[in-house]
């Protein structure tokens, strides 16, 4: 039986997180039972970007700094990492994402250190699924010893839901993420190398930030929710089946989700998953926008489900009069087909993958209906 703590909590100020954070970890036994002194704890944040943490993009700044000083005062050495996505100049923005989010200034203040993934180099793993002899993660996840997951509650355009399953991708340093998108475009196979990562590494705990949450064409273009949450679990399929059931989805619904209960990651039935905290029962979030590719549209039969898929199927787009002409997203693209001077995407080649919609700092990715019926019935069902 699982456990996940759901706290209620409004907003970011320091001494509220640390109470609520710290109520949290005494329901699952107290932190003596994850750190003792002197361990070395990586805090695996969400860094997709050079994203401010107000944009509900990435792991709040002010998150982080309650977990380093909850850390800090149980004598432990603090770590704060992740390998940002995208390319800009054919580099990482790694760097720059850590100054953006307010993680550089959060380390220096409270004596914490900074991992760029990036830099630190890796660990070579044979993956548990064969997708691929040897897979590289970063060297930190294996140096500490403790790592805590902080995802971020969020949608996503192409994955559909983004928490503390799919946050372990941070863990394949820079650019070689463009690797995996282009060797798993569907959602499903792509599941099976975010198991890959949770089988390979040992987190030993996952602290969701939901109070700023990010709602409709997420990662990082969709728009802030005030979901007021924090959600606590050594579980991290528990966690998010209590996360998406919050938002109005179902496992099921989750390609990457559905593969890690395959992969029995972790508790995916709610009937054995104990709640606990402020809530004993699943809150839901009303009102809350999901991303355009989804649709809640039982399953029938797979002849069904794929015209259905068909009809509301969305691409990206690239607004012109939006574009700063910066490209991450040419540069972020994996299989290459944003030419670079025109911003056309070559849809034959396009993976569907969304990195450049994911990526964009100014939003000039769209996600354009092709069927314009479907373009107007989506709009219907998002009002």
């Amino acid at each position: 039986m699982s456990k996940v703590i759901v706290q209620e909590c409004k907003d970011y100020e320091l001494e509220t997180l640390i109470a609520k954070i710290n109520a949290a970890v005494e329901l699952l036994g107290g932190w003596g039972q994850f750190v003792k002194p002197q361990d070395k704890v990586l805090l695996k944040v969400n860094l997709i970007g050079p994203k401010t943490s107000d944009t509900a993009a990435v792991t709040h700044s002010e998150l982080v700094r309650a977990m380093v000083r909850i850390l800090k005062e149980r004598q432990c050495v603090v770590w704060i990492g992740d390998s940002s996505g995208g390319a800009i100049a054919g580099i990482a923005p790694t760097a720059q994402s850590f100054k953006v989010a307010g993680y550089a200034k959060v380390a220096e203040e409270e004596g914490a250190e900074i991992k760029n993934f990036d830099r630190e180099g890796v660990v070579s793993v044979v993956p548990e699924s064969g997708c691929e002899e040897t897979m590289h993660i970063a060297k930190p996840m294996f140096d500490a010893d403790v790592v805590i997951n902080l995802p971020k509650l969020k949608t996503h355009s192409a994955q559909i839901f983004s928490g503390a399953v799919k946050n372990v991708f941070g863990c394949i340093p820079g650019l070689k993420k463009a690797k995996y998108h282009k060797m798993a475009p569907i959602p499903g196979d792509f599941g099976q190398i975010i198991c890959d990562i949770h089988r390979a590494t040992q987190i030993r705990l996952h602290v969701m930030d939901g109070i700023l949450a990010m709602q409709g064409e997420g990662p990082t273009a969709g728009s802030i929710y005030q979901a007021n949450k924090i959600l606590v679990s050594q579980d991290p399929l528990a966690m998010d089946t209590v996360a998406a059931k919050m938002v109005g989805m179902n496992v099921e619904d989750v390609p990457i989700l559905e593969t890690a209960r395959g992969r029995n990651l972790g508790e995916s039935r709610l009937e054995n998953i104990t709640l606990a905290g402020d809530y004993d029962q699943v809150p839901k979030l009303p009102r809350y926008k999901l991303p355009k590719r989804f649709r809640a549209t039982k399953k029938r039969n797979g002849k069904a489900l794929v015209k259905v898929i068909e009809f509301f199927n969305t691409r990206p787009k690239i607004n012109l009069e939006k574009c700063r002409n910066c490209n991450m997203c040419v540069e972020s693209c994996p299989v290459d087909a944003i030419d670079k001077e025109t911003k056309q995407i070559d849809y034959t080649a396009c993976i569907e993958c969304m990195c450049c919609h994911e990526m964009c700092l100014f939003k000039a990715v769209e996600l354009v209906n092709d069927n314009k019926v479907a373009g107007l019935i989506s709009g219907v069902f998002r009002k």
